[in-house]
């Protein structure tokens, strides 16, 4: 069985009331003060930018390459806040790998027959199969978040959900899969800055709906959702990354890289490719016939 290179992937969670449980929530408030009181970095220029993200994008067709042989199971679950920068994040993973091996899973709203499920139901098939990688754009934690927030669900519901994820997750990892968890974290301003964006940009304003702007109202209900959410399943198994996304540049090299780093991967032997030469027309020619052609006019 493939294992991730960080040991806290292989070990059960110990119960709430355990030094290890205390130790578990003190780092994820670790990393959330750190975060906020960090000193702020004068955001990334382009051209840096976009040459370390072309290096590790040829390390992800690597990574790609080893999934396929070894036959591994990846599947990555990326949450945050409206405007975190998911999408981005995501976009940058997979835009230079094939669709067929790095898979993204963005679910619509559940049907009526989807409600009357097993909450986990409708996520299971889409984990990912033997040489895939699986990227969840918004995951089963939307119980935790978005439906308990704006009351998709009960609070018992919700609570429930917390006692049994890291039940379910504790099965995805058993069976072969290395589970990474990333929460995307944008401060208040940043994102009042990106919303204000959509609503003048006509290429952005599909992404503002009126869920996004209720939303934006109950920062601090998202933030004690949050907050459960760490506490009941941040396990030793599956733990969360926080990665500081208000700079969307870095954000994407950061988790980019920790993927990199937490796979044990490895580069395979290629063979030099050439070209082959052309065959030869043998009397061929082009046919002398009108066709409907795209107008050019650029």
């Amino acid at each position: 069985m493939v294992k991730a290179k960080d040991a806290k992937h292989r070990h059960e969670k110990s119960p709430k009331t355990s030094p290890a449980a205390e130790k578990l929530a003190a780092r994820v408030g670790r990393a959330r003060n750190e975060l906020h009181t960090a000193p702020s970095k004068e955001k990334m220029r382009r051209k840096p930018y976009e040459d370390e993200l072309q290096r590790l994008q040829i390390e992800l067709v690597h990574l790609q390459q080893w999934v396929v042989r070894e036959q591994a199971k990846i599947c990555i679950v990326f949450e945050g806040r409206d405007t975190a920068g998911k999408g981005g994040v995501i976009k940058r993973l997979t835009e230079r790998v094939s669709p067929r091996v790095f898979r993204v899973v963005a679910l619509p709203a559940p049907s009526d027959r989807e409600q009357s499920q097993m909450y986990i139901q409708r996520y299971v098939p889409h984990l990912p199969a033997g040489g895939e990688v699986v990227i969840f754009d918004r995951s089963w934690y939307n119980r935790a978040g978005v439906e308990r927030v704006m009351g998709f669900c009960t609070k018992q519901e919700a609570d429930r959900f917390l006692t049994l994820a890291p039940l379910a997750e504790r099965a995805i990892v058993d069976s072969g899969v290395l589970l990474f968890k990333y929460w995307l974290e944008v401060s208040p301003e940043e994102q009042t800055k990106r919303l204000e964006a959509r609503i003048d940009d006509g290429r952005k304003t599909w992404k503002l709906s009126p869920m996004d702007l209720k939303s934006y109202s109950r920062w601090f209900d998202y933030s004690r959702a949050r907050d459960a959410m760490f506490e009941a399943t941040d396990s030793d198994y599956a733990p969360w990354y926080i990665a500081d996304s208000n700079d969307k540049r870095r954000a994407r090299l950061n988790v980019i890289s920790h993927i990199l780093d937490a796979v044990p991967y490895e580069r395979l032997p290629s063979e030099p490719v050439s070209l082959p030469a052309r065959q030869r027309p043998r009397g061929y020619s082009e046919p002398e016939r009108e066709y409907r052609r795209v107008p050019q006019r650029f």
